[in-house]
């Protein structure tokens, strides 16, 4: 009992640092989704995906305002929106994957 209360205590403790690990304004894909699902910038930000998948994966806004090529594992994809709006993207390979970035005015 001792050891699963030392080892809660030791996850517990180092839960922020694995958090702070994860960089702000990345989408991360991995089986088969965009995490997070739905993403909120203001204008200038840039947004970086990464494909964690085996398989290939596309990046593709509905309205045409960005397109990735394929990319493979651990491959990155990035896009600055310079413009507020709701846009919702896709992968042209999996459909059924969406996903969605809020960005609000900067100014």
């Amino acid at each position: 009992m001792k050891r699963i209360a030392a080892f809660t205590f030791f996850m517990l403790l180092a839960l922020p640092a694995f958090a702070a690990d994860a960089p702000a304004n990345q989408i991360t894909i991995s089986e088969y989704m965009f995490m997070p699902a739905t993403l909120s910038v203001v204008t200038g930000t840039k947004v970086t995906w990464i494909n964690h998948d085996e398989v290939p994966h596309t990046i593709v806004d509905t309205d045409k305002a960005f397109r990735s090529a394929a990319l493979d594992t651990d491959e990155t994809y990035s896009y600055t929106f310079t413009k507020p709006g709701t846009y919702h993207y896709f992968c042209t390979l999996h459909p059924k994957m969406v996903a969605t970035i809020i960005v609000a005015d900067g100014k």
